[in-house]
């Protein structure tokens, strides 16, 4: 190659790293609600027989109380919340200011009655209910073998 090519090929690289500088990152799964922030709802992969399916996420960027008070997904036909020292009824407060994991070791939400196995890799819509917040439009990630 000759110094006038070999300088094109740096001021092309140049440029493209630059211009990689400029793109905004790109975010996780994240669903905003009018009070609120959810981030990577996932769950595990369920076998065939699975009666319920452990939902983890996040929940932060609280700009007011709220409460989830319903879950609508084809891949159940209920939902409940889990965890420590916790009702069964799907009524979960959110405190402002606060953030809030949902894990499998903690609180977390459950799918009950699951309509079909939830499997690797998929995502599934999922439409969560605030009583302040109104309806945010989200997806269930499958992220997780059973271990």
């Amino acid at each position: 190659m000759n110094a006038i090519t070999t300088r094109r090929h740096i001021l092309r690289a140049g440029l493209a790293l630059g211009a990689t500088a400029l793109v905004p990152p790109v975010r996780a799964c994240e669903f905003f609600a009018s009070t609120l922030r959810i981030t990577h709802p996932w769950t595990r992969v369920t076998p065939a027989d699975a009666r319920f399916a452990v939902v983890c996420m996040k929940i932060d960027q609280v700009t007011r109380e709220d409460r989830l008070i319903g879950v609508v997904t084809p891949v159940a036909t209920g939902a409940e919340i889990g965890g420590i020292s916790t009702g069964r009824a799907l009524d979960l407060l959110i405190e402002k200011g606060r953030e809030l994991q949902l894990t499998e070791a903690g609180v977390h939400l459950r799918l009950t009655g699951l309509t079909q196995p939830l499997l690797i890799g998929r995502a599934y819509p999922m439409r969560l209910i605030f009583e302040k917040g109104g309806v945010l439009e989200a997806e269930l990630n499958v992220d997780y073998e059973m271990s």
